[in-house]
């Protein structure tokens, strides 16, 4: 019997050499040996194994076919140590909101064109990356985005479109390529539309039903301020109900416009802001290793082609685009727990906190207050 990868399965040879499934957002490490028999079994002649076990379990997680599959696979290049896994990608800084807590100081139109996302999605894909998350501004907005929605079904990556969901129509989410949605929902009706504007929380609710509905994945982000705060349980009970995927609640970092127009009625102190990242579930977006503060293995890409550690960083930025992802990558250092000023027996769930927020708190090395009140240590 001949077996073939599943077309929605990728070799990836990252620090460990795994098999990442593209729809269930898995990723399977390997040791060699089912390592180099994956590798046959992507090619067109597919693969044949007397290991029954290990056939078994391919089958059934949906790793391997009995049909054959012929497509163009991309090539297997040892990553870098660490690997970028994940990559924010700012297509645009155009929206078609004015949201109260942006951390986008100026919106000034900005877009990558369609040929630098090629580009920047295929280095990207060359790197071994996993997940690259399109975001804006309004991805929606950018002038080319049916260009770019047609091509990213070339890359054997994960797509997660951030969206407010306004411009999300039955007609878009039919030829939409991507795997998952997050949409803002910022607490209840009253809540969420003092940051956003009246009607957007309907507006929201309702495209993340349709999504749903299209079978798309959704995930769900949610700031704490102060006028959502007796919101939580309830969006709980809806998010469950709804069948949202993932549920990442945060906190907002006083930048952007929060910081330009001082609309300190959004600001949230850490004891009070703290107890509410409790909430939420799921894996969220990125992750990280033992040892290591949050971040390791991401990257951001800005609308004007600025490259950072994380979009809260791109006033900072370590490079530009036209320098490559590699490049760019290799002047990013991993931050150690080591080096923080953090001793609590909580720091390998928390890896620190957010370090932009402790660096508005005073210290890039220092403590995110926010996280210190979740796990009641101060």
């Amino acid at each position: 019997m001949k077996y073939f990868l599943s077309r929605e399965c990728v070799l990836k040879w990252l620090e460990t050499p795994s098999v990442y499934h593209i729809k269930k957002d898995e990723l399977y490490e390997l040791d060699e040996d089912s390592f180099k028999f994956l590798r046959e079994c992507s090619s067109g002649p597919g693969c044949s194994s007397q290991d029954a076990e290990f056939i078994d379990y391919c089958l059934n997680e949906g790793i391997l076919l009995k049909d054959r599959i012929i497509l163009r696979r991309p090539a297997l290049i040892k990553s870098p140590d660490p690997s970028l896994r994940y990559l924010e990608l700012q297509i645009t800084d155009r929206c078609n909101l004015k949201c109260k807590h942006c951390y986008i100081y100026d919106k000034g139109g900005s877009e990558l064109s369609p040929g630098q996302i090629k580009d920047i999605l295929k280095e990207f894909e060359e790197m071994q990356g996993l997940r690259v998350l399109i975001s804006g501004g309004e991805p929606f907005m950018h002038r080319g985005f049916e260009e770019i929605n047609a091509m990213l079904p070339e890359f054997f990556i994960r797509k997660v479109l951030f969206t407010n969901g306004l411009l999300l129509n039955k007609k878009r989410l039919k030829g939409l390529n991507v795997d998952e949605m997050q949409i803002s929902i910022d607490g209840l009706e009253e809540a969420h539309d003092s940051l956003r504007g009246k009607g957007t929380f309907n507006s929201a609710l309702d495209a993340v039903k349709r999504a749903i509905d299209s079978g798309f994945e959704v995930s769900i982000s949610t700031m704490v301020h102060p006028g959502n705060l007796n919101d939580f349980d309830e969006m709980e009970s809806l998010f469950k109900e709804t069948g949202i995927k993932d549920w990442t609640v945060d906190v907002p970092c006083i930048t952007g416009r929060l910081r330009l127009e001082e609309h300190g009625e959004f600001q949230i102190s850490p004891e009070v802001g703290g107890k509410y990242l409790k909430y939420g579930y799921g894996k969220g977006l990125h992750s990280g290793d033992s040892g290591f503060a949050c971040g390791l293995h991401l990257m951001a890409v800005t609308a004007d082609g600025r490259v950072s550690k994380c979009t809260f960083y791109s006033k900072e930025p370590v490079g530009v685009i036209a320098e490559g992802l590699q490049k760019c990558w290799q002047k990013i250092k991993p931050l150690r727990l080591a080096e923080l000023q953090c001793d609590c027996d909580y720091i390998e769930s928390c890896r620190g906190g957010c370090r932009y927020r402790a660096l508005l708190l005073g210290d890039p090395l220092g403590k995110d207050l926010y996280k210190c009140n979740l796990y009641g240590i101060l």
